[in-house]
Formats: C-alpha cells, structure tokens, sequence
C-alpha cells in the first residue's frame, strides 16, 4: 500500500473523530487551544492504537484465512463504509446533546465508539499485505489528530455544515480503497 493509500485510508479514518469533533464545537463558547488539543489527542491516539491491535489479531489468524484474506479485507472495509454512509444520513449523537464536556471519562468513551472501525481496519491491513504497519499507525493518528482539532474550531465556527459531507466522504473513501484491494487480488487493477 502506497502512501498515497496510506494518506485515503487515514483521512477516511478520521472523519467519524471528524464529525465528532464538529460536535464538541458546536456546544463551545470558544474552540480553545487546548480543547483543540484534547480532542486531537484523545482521537488521534485510539485511531492510532486501534488498527495496531486489529493488525496483530489479523496475522494471527492470516494463515487459517490466506485463500479468502482479500475478501476478508473487502467485506470489512465497505461494511464499515456503508455504515458511515448510513450514519451521514441519520443523526449524529454526539450533536443531540451538544455537550462541550472534555472529561476523561467523555473523550474514553467517543474515542473508543470512533475507532472501533479502525480495529478492523487494521485486520483488513494485515489481510492485505505490504503494508508497513508503523508507518500506517502514525499517519492515522496523526491524521485523526489534525482533522479532530480542526473538527472543534470549525464546529465551533461554521456548525454542523461539514459533518453529513465528512461522513460520506469517510465511507466512499473506506468502500474503494476496500473494492481496490479485491480487484488487485483478482488481477483486474495492477
């Protein structure tokens, strides 16, 4: 996977931590710094940690499912998609309450509801091989932390506006990068 890839899959990632983000903003007086930073870092850490774990619980089990591994990869990949795409068109939870609270036990919580995606991503990678697992981890998360600290001020700024646009965007991205890896395997993409 090149890092152009790399880069799709990890902007994909974050828009869930994204949209999130959008919805802290929007429940602030003022987008500060450090509230910025805390969401940055609570997501952009469990968007990082998550697809660690999913790639060493994906070569654990990779020998027992080689011969399906790419549609493995693929299935993962568009049902995570599809159900962002799904979201896009419900409501966002975290928006209902507009709550500004940035406790541990808050941001433990959204961190880990926004990148269980990300654990099964991380099975996709290893399904998928070629993939430098560290370098990948480290684009994610720093990604997912950018993305999240702009998530808040532009909430804060602009409202909800971006977040159904962030969500779509996240699932085609997760879809085709998943649709890719399935028609590399079959030889109809080199």
């Amino acid at each position: 996977m090149g890092f152009a890839e790399m880069l799709l899959l990890a902007v994909g990632l974050s828009m869930d931590a994204f949209a999130v983000s959008i919805c802290k903003g929007l429940s602030m007086k003022q987008a500060s710094l450090g509230a910025q930073a805390v969401c940055g870092v609570w997501f952009g850490s469990f968007q990082a940690i998550m697809p660690l774990v999913g790639f060493f619980l994906g070569t654990m089990f990779a020998g027992a499912i080689e011969a399906i591994d790419h549609w493995v990869a693929f299935v993962l990949l568009a049902l995570i998609g599809v159900n962002m795409l799904r979201d896009a068109f419900g409501k966002c939870e975290a928006c209902e309450d507009h709550n500004a609270d940035l406790s541990a036990k808050t941001m433990f919580v959204m961190a880990v509801a926004t990148s269980i995606d990300a654990l099964a991503v991380g099975i996709s990678l290893a399904m998928a091989g070629n993939v430098n697992i560290f370098a990948a981890v480290l684009l994610i998360g720093v990604t997912t932390f950018l993305l999240s600290a702009v998530g808040v001020k532009v909430g804060n700024v602009f409202g909800s506006r971006f977040e159904k646009k962030a969500q779509l965007l996240g699932g085609a991205i997760l879809i085709l990068l998943g649709l890719k890896i399935l028609l590399e395997h079959m030889g109809i993409l080199v």
